[in-house]
């Protein structure tokens, strides 16, 4: 057979048609290998997340679910300008291109503020170091209680009339008020025990001059 019989699709059709055959076969398994993976992989399905801040949870929660997405909540914070239970924060944000059964993660606003604990103070800070970490802790401050002691010692503190002890909880951003040394010490308990002195010297002296009766 010569070179031009070899070429020759009509001398040698079995084997170019053999040829033929096996390359309409490798594209087509080509073709199916990535129909498959793009099928598998959801390649050609996505969605557009829709913005849900400012909504209520459970109205952000309903969007996301109809748009084939998975909303979890995963954060927490409390915005006081911010009424309780809406959404502040989304990640992926909205308008991102994601694919069906994104996971969505959300930031809720708390209803209620959270708690923060008194600090070691009461009967162990001065009144500026007190006022200093209280208000970087993100609690405000009535006016002082003056009470007898040593001059701007913190003796105690108080929240809504209710003394507090060290490691107690209260709401962040509530008022306290501090009860403060005035620097003045009540003497009634001595000039009391004066007086009973005072009197127990008169007795003795009646009794000594009684004496020389």
């Amino acid at each position: 057979m010569t070179i031009k019989d070899f070429f020759s699709f009509k001398k040698n059709f079995f084997f170019w048609g053999n040829l033929l055959a096996m390359a309409i076969v490798a594209v087509g398994l080509v073709w199916g290998v990535f129909k498959w993976l793009n099928h598998y992989t959801d390649h050609d399905v996505a969605v557009v997340v829709p913005d849900v801040k400012g909504l209520l949870r459970n109205e952000a929660e309903t969007l996301l679910t109809n748009h084939k997405l998975n909303p979890i909540v995963t954060d927490s914070t409390y915005n006081t300008s911010k009424p309780g239970g809406i959404i502040l924060d989304m990640n992926p944000s909205e308008g991102a291109i994601v694919k069906e059964g994104r996971a969505i993660y959300l930031t809720v606003n708390t209803n209620r503020p959270p708690m923060r604990v008194i600090p070691d103070l009461i009967d162990n800070s001065s009144l500026r170091q007190a006022e200093a970490k209280l208000l970087a802790m993100g609690f405000k401050l009535d006016e002082n209680d003056s009470i007898a002691g040593e001059k701007d010692w913190i003796y105690g503190i108080k929240y809504q009339g209710v003394s507090l002890q060290n490691g107690d909880e209260v709401p962040i951003g509530a008022t306290l008020v501090l009860e403060v040394g005035s620097g003045e010490y009540d003497l009634g308990f001595e000039t009391d025990s004066l007086q009973v002195r005072d009197t127990r010297s008169e007795e003795a002296t009646v009794i000594d001059d009684s004496w020389f009766d």
